[in-house]
């Protein structure tokens, strides 16, 4: 069964950064679009950024300037960069992928938790 492994969370003061990775566990035949998506306390899962196979991404608007997408094709992985972090960025952060393994279908992480301190 494949997987979307995640790393990189953590704690991080405000102003600071981060970079989360996200890589399938196992051998896919190929990604689509791929992206991270993020979830804080009482509210809804939101899309942060999305990025196609061709490397167009695409932000929220709450990040644009802040945040970068991007990815390896060559080793399945996406990538999140996260600069001028703050608190209200704090949430668990899932990443999210269209992969081939059996057909094609949607794959989520098992969520990173990043925290800003004030």
């Amino acid at each position: 069964q494949v997987q979307l492994v995640e790393s990189g969370g953590g704690l991080v003061q405000a102003g600071g950064s981060l970079r989360l990775s996200c890589v399938p566990s196992g051998r896919i035949g190929g990604a689509k679009a791929m992206g991270w998506y993020r979830q804080a306390p009482g509210k809804q899962r939101e899309s942060v950024a999305t990025i196609s196979s061709g490397g167009s991404p695409n932000y929220a608007d709450s990040v644009k300037g802040r945040f970068s997408i991007s990815r390896d094709n060559a080793k399945n992985t996406v990538y999140l960069q996260m600069n001028s972090l703050e608190p209200e960025d704090a949430a668990v952060y899932y990443c999210n992928a269209f992969l081939f393994v059996i057909g094609w279908s949607t794959y989520w992480g098992q969520g990173s938790q990043v925290t800003v301190s004030s």
